[in-house]
């Protein structure tokens, strides 16, 4: 008999509850391959598959004849590829509607079909988004340090990371796709990403777009944007790089680069421009990222040995890694994440902000000796929003509640000057 697969807890189950008792139906998105069907069949009593090829045929007649008959079942109840029955969603919304009843339906698909509906389901259908799993939802983070106990006040003394420098490259570029997660075979699990990119640009590209897209063109847009992942390049750089060997005009590229955004490959840090420098002085737009450094890898064509050689690469894929894992963390605490950088060369790589008004300054930084640096940016942040509240008494900023070094290393422990510094292997929520 077949072992039943054992679900692995992720950190949105917890914001996929609270809204499954606010709204009537939850509408699941994220990139291809993320858990999106396995969280819904999870929280589902009972579920549609529309591609179960014993009875799709049958769904899809009903589905289009009368698609209020699919609606009947235990609840909640899950629509999985709801896009291949695009009618559905209508029939959701209108019984979400005349019932009134919350948490009635989960509605899951492909990232690469996208589907007109007449009618928007604001306030009846809920979007969540999910990402591929962070190391402490892989099971590979302790989780000894959580983000939500250092804004409640709680310290730490010292704490030990169990991964060490080579199991971290290899979870970089294996990824956090749950398929790729418990498989023993190494060069097994390292497939999935490669596969992933695979099929992005030459398959996903083209059906999100309804329009053939050379799958040539995307691998190269998508090795470029690699190249200048954690970065702030600027469009026209990544343009110019790829155009240097492939005749792409620009409208062209655009378009391409928005089925990524689209697909949830690409997905970007947004800038945080608060008042203590000039506007002028400060560089306001996206840090480039995608949503696993796993895909980077992939597209340059890298594996876990090139990275003996390659620190500074293996830099940018940690500060990938780390937005990642704290893009993940923030959505089960209600926050945001953004970055600061200014033109004098002050930075803070990551800006976790709360809902409450509590935020954390935090620097990224893969070996020991690039500790103190990461340090001192974030106590000068600190120290300019004090300058700046003696000026302009009558608007003050709230200083950061936390300064965090998050780091590759191997120790967790609190610096003198306030700093935490902590290992990613710990971290969780």
């Amino acid at each position: 008999m077949d072992k039943v697969k054992k679900y692995r807890n992720r950190i949105t189950d917890s914001v996929l509850k609270l809204k499954l008792e606010a709204f009537g139906a939850i509408l699941l998105v994220g990139p291809k391959g993320c858990g999106k069907t396995t969280t819904g069949k999870h929280f589902a009593k009972s579920y549609i598959e529309f591609q179960d090829e014993d009875n799709r045929e049958r769904y899809l007649t009903v589905a289009e004849n009368m698609p209020s008959k699919l609606l009947i079942g235990e609840k909640p109840r899950l629509f999985d590829e709801w896009q291949d029955a695009p009618k559905i969603w209508g029939a959701i919304r209108k019984n979400v509607d005349d019932s009134g009843l919350k948490g009635q339906y989960i509605l899951t698909g492909s990232s690469s079909q996208k589907v007109e509906t007449p009618h928007t389901g604001t306030l009846r259908i809920s979007t969540l988004r999910m990402f591929p799993m962070s190391l402490y939802e892989s099971g590979e983070s302790s989780g000894s340090i959580s983000l939500m106990d250092l804004f409640d006040g709680k310290s730490i003394e010292w704490e030990e990371s169990p991964l060490s420098i080579d199991e971290l490259i290899y979870a970089i570029c294996r990824g956090g796709w749950p398929q790729s997660i418990g498989i023993e075979n190494k060069e097994a699990a390292l497939s999935i990403a490669n596969d992933l990119f695979y099929q992005t640009c030459h398959t996903d590209m083209s059906n999100i777009a309804n329009a053939k897209r050379n799958p040539l063109w995307a691998e190269r847009l998508l090795s470029s944007y690699s190249r200048n992942i954690c970065t702030l390049a600027e469009t026209k750089t990544i343009y110019s790089d790829i155009t240097s060997t492939t005749e792409i005009s620009k409208p062209t590229f655009y378009d391409y680069f928005h089925d990524l955004e689209e697909l949830y490959i690409i997905d970007e840090l947004p800038a945080w421009c608060p008042s203590i420098r000039s506007r002028d002085a400060l560089r306001a737009g996206n840090k480039r990222n995608l949503v696993d450094p796993s895909i980077a890898v992939a597209a340059l064509g890298l594996s876990p040995d090139y990275f003996n050689t390659d620190f500074k690469t293996l830099g940018f894929l940690f500060e990938s890694l780390c937005i990642r894992d704290l893009k993940i963390y923030s959505s089960g605490m209600n926050g945001e994440l953004s970055y600061y950088h200014d033109r004098y060369g002050l930075e803070s790589d990551a800006v976790l902000h709360l809902k409450d008004g509590r935020y954390a300054l935090i620097e990224f930084k893969l070996g020991s000796k690039e500790i103190d640096m990461g340090a001192k940016h974030l106590c000068e942040i600190e120290r300019l929003i004090s300058e700046y509240n003696e000026k302009e008494k009558q608007v003050p900023l709230r200083l950061p509640d936390l300064k965090l070094v998050i780091t590759a290393t191997e120790y967790g422990y609190k610096r003198d000057d306030g700093v935490y510094v902590i290992p990613i292997g710990c971290l969780k929520d």
